[in-house]
């Protein structure tokens, strides 16, 4: 018999928890499709698989991980086993946004604050996840011009997935040309993406 558990969304410990509930009451041959989407899960995943004689195979998809596990061991076994659970904590898996507001990162020396920001955003660069948005407002919008130095960075984040929006009203008050990266919004876009966000992040 074939079982599918849909542990979309849930840290751990639930998608053990879950995997477990169906493995107590399966049958010697049984397959388990899990559906995951944080690495936790996975590793959690194969230490229950292990340690209850379950096959276990991960592939990775667009929206996370599908892992199969086979039944192999009897049901008295199986009920016998209390599954080893690591839990760390979880990263942000793309639903966090970044406000960028001043062309300049802390208050003090402007000249620190322009290479604190330039800083800041190459170090989103190297984020194991790219924010899934970023919204440049105010003096923020500076950082999207053709002569910011930030242009690159932001190119390789745009190309990570992330969504580069400025403000409009902010390019125009600041006589700005075009963004060199990103798309021009308003403010009803940047209050829709702020009210969705699961965290905000302003540097």
């Amino acid at each position: 018999m074939k079982h599918t558990v849909d542990a979309m969304g849930k840290q751990c410990p639930i998608p053990v928890v879950m995997t477990k509930k169906v493995l107590d009451k399966a049958e010697q041959g049984d397959e388990i499709l899990i559906l995951v989407d944080n690495e936790t899960a996975v590793n959690n995943l194969s230490r229950l698989a292990g340690s209850t004689g379950c096959s276990f195979v991960s592939k990775k998809t667009e929206n996370g991980y599908e892992i199969r596990m086979v039944v192999k061991s009897d049901n008295q076994t199986r009920n016998e086993v209390e599954p080893e659970i690591v839990c760390t904590p979880a990263a942000p898996q793309g639903d966090y946004v970044v406000c960028v507001t001043s062309d300049k990162m802390g208050d003090g020396d402007p000249e620190l604050g322009g290479i604190l920001i330039k800083g800041f955003v190459y170090a989103l660069t190297q984020l194991e996840t790219a924010p899934s948005v970023m919204l440049f407002y105010n003096g923020g919008a500076k950082l999207t011009a053709q002569d910011s130095p930030c242009i690159e960075d932001l190119k390789t984040l745009e190309e990570q997935g992330c969504e580069i929006l400025t403000c409009g009203t902010c390019v125009n008050f600041y006589e700005l040309k075009e963004p060199a990266v990103g798309t021009v919004t308003n403010m009803y876009t940047i209050a829709e993406k702020l009210a969705k966000a699961g965290k905000v992040i302003r540097p």
